[in-house]
Protein backbone atom coordinates (compact mmCIF):
# COMPACT_ATOMS: atom_id res chain seq x y z
CA UNK A 1 0.00 0.00 0.00
CA UNK A 2 1.37 3.39 -1.01
CA UNK A 3 -0.23 6.46 0.55
CA UNK A 4 0.19 10.01 -0.70
CA UNK A 5 -0.04 12.42 2.21
CA UNK A 6 -0.33 16.08 1.25
CA UNK A 7 0.90 18.64 3.76
CA UNK A 8 2.81 15.96 5.61
CA UNK A 9 5.42 18.36 6.99
CA UNK A 10 2.74 20.28 8.86
CA UNK A 11 1.45 19.63 12.35
CA UNK A 12 -1.25 16.99 11.87
CA UNK A 13 0.23 15.54 8.69
CA UNK A 14 3.60 14.79 10.27
CA UNK A 15 1.95 13.14 13.27
CA UNK A 16 -0.17 11.05 10.89
CA UNK A 17 2.82 9.92 8.84
CA UNK A 18 4.69 8.75 11.93
CA UNK A 19 1.57 7.05 13.29
CA UNK A 20 0.99 5.10 10.07
CA UNK A 21 4.63 4.13 9.51
CA UNK A 22 4.84 2.75 13.04
CA UNK A 23 1.55 0.87 12.84
CA UNK A 24 1.78 -0.64 9.35
CA UNK A 25 5.10 -2.24 8.42
CA UNK A 26 4.00 -2.85 4.81
CA UNK A 27 2.82 0.71 4.05
CA UNK A 28 4.85 3.22 2.09
CA UNK A 29 4.20 6.94 2.39
CA UNK A 30 4.98 9.79 0.03
CA UNK A 31 4.84 13.22 1.60
CA UNK A 32 4.05 16.08 -0.78
CA UNK A 33 4.54 19.46 0.89
CA UNK A 34 5.28 22.95 -0.37
CA UNK A 35 7.12 23.77 2.88
CA UNK A 36 5.36 27.02 3.68
CA UNK A 37 6.07 28.85 6.93
CA UNK A 38 4.16 26.41 9.17
CA UNK A 39 5.84 23.27 7.79
CA UNK A 40 8.98 21.77 9.24
CA UNK A 41 10.87 18.74 7.95
CA UNK A 42 12.46 18.34 11.38
CA UNK A 43 9.07 16.95 12.43
CA UNK A 44 9.85 13.94 10.26
CA UNK A 45 13.43 13.27 11.24
CA UNK A 46 12.35 9.99 12.81
CA UNK A 47 10.62 8.94 9.57
CA UNK A 48 13.73 9.73 7.54
CA UNK A 49 16.00 7.81 9.91
CA UNK A 50 13.91 4.79 10.92
CA UNK A 51 11.67 4.31 7.89
CA UNK A 52 13.79 5.61 5.02
CA UNK A 53 12.91 2.56 2.88
CA UNK A 54 9.18 3.32 3.24
CA UNK A 55 9.10 7.13 3.42
CA UNK A 56 9.72 9.68 0.68
CA UNK A 57 9.49 13.46 0.76
CA UNK A 58 8.71 15.51 -2.35
CA UNK A 59 8.74 19.28 -2.22
CA UNK A 60 5.95 20.62 -4.36
CA UNK A 61 2.68 22.53 -4.63
CA UNK A 62 -0.67 20.73 -4.73
CA UNK A 63 -1.69 23.27 -7.39
CA UNK A 64 1.04 21.94 -9.74
CA UNK A 65 -1.05 19.72 -12.03
CA UNK A 66 1.77 17.83 -13.75
CA UNK A 67 3.57 17.04 -10.49
CA UNK A 68 0.37 16.02 -8.72
CA UNK A 69 -0.69 13.83 -11.63
CA UNK A 70 2.62 11.95 -11.59
CA UNK A 71 2.61 11.35 -7.83
CA UNK A 72 -1.06 10.35 -7.72
CA UNK A 73 -0.53 7.87 -10.59
CA UNK A 74 2.03 6.05 -8.41
CA UNK A 75 -0.12 6.04 -5.24
CA UNK A 76 -2.98 3.89 -3.96
CA UNK A 77 -4.61 6.31 -1.52
CA UNK A 78 -4.57 10.09 -1.10
CA UNK A 79 -4.89 11.59 2.38
CA UNK A 80 -5.26 15.32 1.93
CA UNK A 81 -4.08 17.43 4.87
CA UNK A 82 -2.45 20.30 2.94
CA UNK A 83 -4.18 23.61 3.68
CA UNK A 84 -3.67 27.15 4.78
CA UNK A 85 -5.29 27.08 8.20
CA UNK A 86 -4.71 30.17 10.33
CA UNK A 87 -7.92 32.20 10.60
CA UNK A 88 -6.17 35.50 11.34
CA UNK A 89 -4.04 35.14 8.21
CA UNK A 90 -7.12 34.36 6.13
CA UNK A 91 -8.71 37.61 7.25
CA UNK A 92 -5.64 39.62 6.24
CA UNK A 93 -4.74 37.74 3.03
CA UNK A 94 -7.58 35.49 1.82
CA UNK A 95 -6.25 34.88 -1.72
CA UNK A 96 -3.73 32.18 -0.79
CA UNK A 97 -6.44 30.35 1.17
CA UNK A 98 -8.69 30.22 -1.87
CA UNK A 99 -5.84 29.03 -4.09
CA UNK A 100 -4.45 26.33 -1.82
CA UNK A 101 -7.61 25.09 -0.15
CA UNK A 102 -9.93 25.17 -3.16
CA UNK A 103 -7.81 25.04 -6.33
CA UNK A 104 -5.27 22.72 -4.70
CA UNK A 105 -7.98 20.32 -3.60
CA UNK A 106 -9.52 20.38 -7.07
CA UNK A 107 -6.14 19.63 -8.64
CA UNK A 108 -5.81 16.54 -6.44
CA UNK A 109 -9.37 15.41 -7.18
CA UNK A 110 -8.82 15.68 -10.94
CA UNK A 111 -5.66 13.61 -10.67
CA UNK A 112 -7.40 11.00 -8.51
CA UNK A 113 -10.21 10.70 -11.06
CA UNK A 114 -7.85 10.56 -14.03
CA UNK A 115 -5.69 7.84 -12.50
CA UNK A 116 -8.26 5.07 -12.10
CA UNK A 117 -10.36 6.76 -9.41
CA UNK A 118 -7.92 6.63 -6.52
CA UNK A 119 -9.28 6.45 -2.98
CA UNK A 120 -9.40 10.01 -1.59
CA UNK A 121 -9.71 11.07 2.04
CA UNK A 122 -10.17 14.76 2.77
CA UNK A 123 -9.30 16.34 6.12
CA UNK A 124 -11.66 19.14 7.06
CA UNK A 125 -12.55 21.16 10.14
CA UNK A 126 -15.44 21.90 12.47
CA UNK A 127 -15.18 25.56 11.46
CA UNK A 128 -17.12 24.90 8.24
CA UNK A 129 -20.26 24.55 10.38
CA UNK A 130 -20.11 28.10 11.73
CA UNK A 131 -20.78 28.83 15.40
CA UNK A 132 -22.74 27.36 18.28
CA UNK A 133 -24.38 28.99 21.28
CA UNK A 134 -22.40 28.69 24.48
CA UNK A 135 -25.02 26.28 25.80
CA UNK A 136 -26.61 23.90 23.37
CA UNK A 137 -26.06 21.23 20.77
CA UNK A 138 -22.87 20.11 19.06
CA UNK A 139 -21.85 19.78 15.43
CA UNK A 140 -22.29 16.41 13.75
CA UNK A 141 -22.21 15.00 10.22
CA UNK A 142 -25.64 16.49 9.45
CA UNK A 143 -24.91 20.03 10.61
CA UNK A 144 -25.52 22.69 7.96
CA UNK A 145 -22.51 24.58 6.64
CA UNK A 146 -22.23 28.20 7.77
CA UNK A 147 -18.58 29.35 7.47
CA UNK A 148 -17.67 32.70 9.04
CA UNK A 149 -14.08 33.39 7.87
CA UNK A 150 -12.17 33.17 4.58
CA UNK A 151 -10.42 30.11 6.01
CA UNK A 152 -13.59 28.23 6.90
CA UNK A 153 -15.26 29.30 3.64
CA UNK A 154 -12.34 27.89 1.66
CA UNK A 155 -12.50 24.61 3.59
CA UNK A 156 -16.26 24.41 3.13
CA UNK A 157 -15.77 24.91 -0.60
CA UNK A 158 -13.19 22.12 -0.73
CA UNK A 159 -15.55 19.79 1.16
CA UNK A 160 -18.26 20.45 -1.40
CA UNK A 161 -15.85 19.79 -4.26
CA UNK A 162 -14.89 16.46 -2.75
CA UNK A 163 -18.55 15.47 -2.48
CA UNK A 164 -19.19 16.61 -6.05
CA UNK A 165 -16.51 14.21 -7.29
CA UNK A 166 -18.27 11.40 -5.48
CA UNK A 167 -21.77 12.20 -6.68
CA UNK A 168 -20.86 13.23 -10.22
CA UNK A 169 -17.85 11.05 -11.03
CA UNK A 170 -18.17 8.21 -8.48
CA UNK A 171 -14.76 8.95 -7.00
CA UNK A 172 -14.32 6.90 -3.78
CA UNK A 173 -14.06 9.62 -1.15
CA UNK A 174 -14.48 10.13 2.56
CA UNK A 175 -14.30 13.32 4.61
CA UNK A 176 -13.52 13.90 8.28
CA UNK A 177 -14.24 17.04 10.26
CA UNK A 178 -12.29 17.47 13.47
CA UNK A 179 -12.19 19.87 16.38
CA UNK A 180 -9.07 21.84 17.37
CA UNK A 181 -6.04 19.55 17.40
CA UNK A 182 -3.11 20.03 19.76
CA UNK A 183 0.09 18.18 20.54
CA UNK A 184 3.68 17.83 19.27
CA UNK A 185 4.86 19.74 16.18
CA UNK A 186 2.11 22.38 16.20
CA UNK A 187 3.22 25.74 14.85
CA UNK A 188 3.37 28.57 17.36
CA UNK A 189 0.57 30.67 15.81
CA UNK A 190 -2.09 28.43 17.37
CA UNK A 191 -3.38 29.14 20.85
CA UNK A 192 -1.87 26.24 22.81
CA UNK A 193 1.72 26.46 21.55
CA UNK A 194 1.50 30.26 21.63
CA UNK A 195 0.40 30.26 25.26
CA UNK A 196 2.98 27.63 26.24
CA UNK A 197 5.90 29.34 24.54
CA UNK A 198 4.92 32.80 25.76
CA UNK A 199 4.56 31.53 29.31
CA UNK A 200 7.96 29.81 29.16
CA UNK A 201 9.46 33.13 28.03
CA UNK A 202 7.51 35.16 30.62
CA UNK A 203 5.66 36.95 27.82
CA UNK A 204 2.00 37.92 27.87
CA UNK A 205 -0.67 35.46 26.76
CA UNK A 206 -3.01 37.33 24.36
CA UNK A 207 -6.69 36.52 24.92
CA UNK A 208 -9.22 37.69 22.31
CA UNK A 209 -12.18 39.77 23.46
CA UNK A 210 -13.75 38.57 26.71
CA UNK A 211 -11.89 35.25 26.48
CA UNK A 212 -15.08 33.22 26.68
CA UNK A 213 -15.12 31.76 23.17
CA UNK A 214 -15.15 27.98 23.58
CA UNK A 215 -13.26 25.38 21.53
CA UNK A 216 -13.24 21.60 21.68
CA UNK A 217 -9.68 20.22 21.88
CA UNK A 218 -8.54 16.88 20.44
CA UNK A 219 -5.09 15.38 21.00
CA UNK A 220 -3.50 14.86 17.60
CA UNK A 221 -2.78 11.14 18.07
CA UNK A 222 -6.47 10.49 18.69
CA UNK A 223 -7.24 12.31 15.44
CA UNK A 224 -4.67 10.22 13.53
CA UNK A 225 -6.29 7.07 14.89
CA UNK A 226 -9.66 8.29 13.68
CA UNK A 227 -8.40 8.99 10.16
CA UNK A 228 -6.82 5.54 10.07
CA UNK A 229 -10.19 3.99 10.95
CA UNK A 230 -11.99 5.95 8.23
CA UNK A 231 -9.43 4.87 5.64
CA UNK A 232 -9.92 1.20 6.46
CA UNK A 233 -13.55 1.05 7.61
CA UNK A 234 -15.31 4.23 6.52
CA UNK A 235 -18.27 4.17 4.14
CA UNK A 236 -17.45 5.63 0.75
CA UNK A 237 -19.12 8.96 0.15
CA UNK A 238 -19.64 9.64 3.85
CA UNK A 239 -18.19 12.07 6.38
CA UNK A 240 -17.13 11.48 9.99
CA UNK A 241 -16.69 13.88 12.89
CA UNK A 242 -13.92 13.57 15.49
CA UNK A 243 -13.93 15.63 18.68
CA UNK A 244 -12.02 15.67 21.92
CA UNK A 245 -14.99 15.99 24.28
CA UNK A 246 -13.07 18.85 25.90
CA UNK A 247 -14.68 22.28 25.72
CA UNK A 248 -12.50 25.05 27.13
CA UNK A 249 -12.50 28.81 26.68
CA UNK A 250 -9.38 30.93 26.24
CA UNK A 251 -9.27 32.09 29.86
CA UNK A 252 -9.46 28.52 31.13
CA UNK A 253 -6.77 27.48 28.65
CA UNK A 254 -4.45 30.26 29.81
CA UNK A 255 -5.09 29.44 33.48
CA UNK A 256 -4.38 25.75 32.90
CA UNK A 257 -1.09 26.38 31.12
CA UNK A 258 0.08 29.02 33.59
CA UNK A 259 -0.69 26.73 36.52
CA UNK A 260 1.16 23.76 35.02
CA UNK A 261 4.17 25.95 34.26
CA UNK A 262 3.96 27.67 37.67
CA UNK A 263 3.66 31.08 36.06
CA UNK A 264 1.66 34.07 37.38
CA UNK A 265 -1.86 34.81 36.18
CA UNK A 266 -0.69 38.37 35.54
CA UNK A 267 0.75 37.12 32.24
CA UNK A 268 -2.78 37.05 30.81
CA UNK A 269 -3.52 39.98 28.49
CA UNK A 270 -6.89 40.74 26.92
CA UNK A 271 -6.68 42.07 23.35
CA UNK A 272 -9.21 43.25 20.76
CA UNK A 273 -11.40 40.46 19.44
CA UNK A 274 -10.85 39.31 15.88
CA UNK A 275 -13.54 39.88 13.22
CA UNK A 276 -16.14 37.14 12.89
CA UNK A 277 -14.90 35.28 15.95
CA UNK A 278 -17.15 32.24 16.40
CA UNK A 279 -18.44 31.80 19.95
CA UNK A 280 -18.27 28.03 20.32
CA UNK A 281 -17.29 24.86 18.48
CA UNK A 282 -18.04 21.37 19.75
CA UNK A 283 -18.18 18.00 18.00
CA UNK A 284 -20.57 15.10 18.50
CA UNK A 285 -18.52 12.02 17.55
CA UNK A 286 -21.25 9.47 18.23
CA UNK A 287 -21.21 8.18 14.64
CA UNK A 288 -17.50 7.34 14.82
CA UNK A 289 -18.08 5.69 18.18
CA UNK A 290 -20.97 3.63 16.86
CA UNK A 291 -19.30 2.52 13.61
CA UNK A 292 -15.65 2.20 14.69
CA UNK A 293 -15.70 2.20 18.47
CA UNK A 294 -13.67 5.40 18.28
CA UNK A 295 -13.52 7.88 21.12
CA UNK A 296 -10.70 10.02 22.51
CA UNK A 297 -8.23 7.95 24.50
CA UNK A 298 -6.04 10.80 25.73
CA UNK A 299 -7.68 13.14 28.22
CA UNK A 300 -7.02 16.85 28.07
CA UNK A 301 -5.20 16.67 31.40
CA UNK A 302 -2.80 14.05 30.02
CA UNK A 303 -2.53 15.59 26.56
CA UNK A 304 -1.75 19.11 27.70
CA UNK A 305 0.99 17.82 30.02
CA UNK A 306 2.52 15.83 27.14
CA UNK A 307 2.33 18.90 24.92
CA UNK A 308 3.92 21.20 27.49
CA UNK A 309 6.73 18.67 28.02
CA UNK A 310 7.35 18.53 24.27
CA UNK A 311 7.60 22.29 23.94
CA UNK A 312 9.82 22.49 27.00
CA UNK A 313 12.43 20.02 25.85
CA UNK A 314 11.37 18.56 22.52
CA UNK A 315 11.08 15.07 23.94
CA UNK A 316 7.77 13.23 23.89
CA UNK A 317 6.73 9.72 22.98
CA UNK A 318 4.10 10.15 20.28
Amino acid sequence: MKILVTGGAGFIGSNFILYMLKKYSNYKIVNLDKLTYAANLKNLKEAEEKFKDRYQFIKGDICDESLVDKIVSESDIIVHFAAESHVDNSIEEPDIFLKTNIIGTHTLLKAALKNNKKRFHHISTDEVFGALDLNGSKFDENSPYDPRSPYSASKASSDHLVRVYYHTYNLPITISNCSNNYGPFQFSEKIIPLFILNALRDKRLPIYGDGKCVRDYLFVKDHCRGVDLVLHNGKIGESYCFGGNTEINAIEMADTILKLLEKPESLKKFVDDRPGHDRRYAIDFSRAKKEFGWEPEISFEEGIKKTIDWYKDGKINI
